[in-house]
């Protein structure tokens, strides 16, 4: 059973301490948090605290707070015999002090609170100082996760690049299609079999190149033209002309 103190009381710290919670091989005996109503959540199902000199003695420290507070954070932590790991994708080992036993856990996937999350299929990518550090945060992952892969900081960074492209972009593109459809009288729902479809392909291993269609895979010219001049936002006609340009360059004329 590995004991953990968890730091942080947002949208990852919330999923984390459900899927720990739910593990027969972890248990979660603290929640640190600087706010009072954020660790409300959690004071009936564990110890809380918000005071730095209260942080109880752990076989793991999980980080997950913003990436700026990462460091500040992990100098609450004294006991140096433990693993502590933040949960960025984006920041690298190198900011936990030197003289912890240093790591990273982090879930690929997108947290959004009162959404169920079904862990075993979210994909934990870790790094450690040290072989120690490894193995703990490996066992950690297999018990909340199938799938557990070690990413070094730079790989890391690049899978959370990834992971923009993939979640965050996309998203926009969407709120982008929902303003069209509000402008024009149209629902939104009409565009969701289309989505389960793009992301349906993917999923029967057919690549995102393979994969694309649209005016401007085939240079269509045309229905280009005929969308950029219904389109009435500048910055969003440049959108559009970019991601063409990108499409027509991937695949030539």
């Amino acid at each position: 059973m590995l004991n953990i103190v968890l730091l942080g009381t947002g949208n990852l710290a919330t999923h984390l301490f459900e899927a720990f919670t739910r593990s027969r091989n972890t248990r979660v005996i603290q929640v640190f948090g600087r706010s009072a109503q954020g660790l409300k959540a959690f004071e009936n199902q564990t110890e809380t605290t918000q005071e730095p000199d209260q942080i109880a003695k752990a076989d793991i420290y999980i980080i997950a707070v913003s990436d700026d507070a990462i460091n500040t954070v992990s100098q609450y932590i004294t006991y140096k015999s433990a693993v502590v790991a933040h949960c960025s994708g984006a920041v690298g080992l190198n900011a936990l002090p030197e003289d912890l036993n240093r790591g990273v856990f982090y879930p690929l996937q997108s947290f959004t609170r009162g959404r169920t999350i079904d862990f075993s299929s979210v994909p934990i990518c870790y790094e450690g100082s040290s072989e120690m550090v490894l193995e703990k945060l490996l066992s950690l992952g297999k018990a909340i996760s199938q799938v557990c892969i070690p990413l070094h900081s730079e790989q890391r960074l690049a899978m959370h690049l990834a992971a923009v492209y993939t979640n965050n972009f996309t998203n926009h593109m969407l709120y982008k299609a929902s303003l069209v459809c509000k402008t024009n009288n149209l629902p939104f729902s009409l565009l969701i079999p289309l989505l389960v479809e793009t992301v349906g392909k993917l999923s029967e291993h057919t690549t995102p190149y393979d994969a694309q269609t649209g005016p401007a895979r085939r240079n269509d010219k045309q229905t280009q033209e005929k969308h950029l001049k219904i389109i009435p936002d500048k910055i969003d006609k440049e959108i559009y002309s970019l991601l063409s340009e990108s499409i027509r360059a991937t695949y030539g004329d």
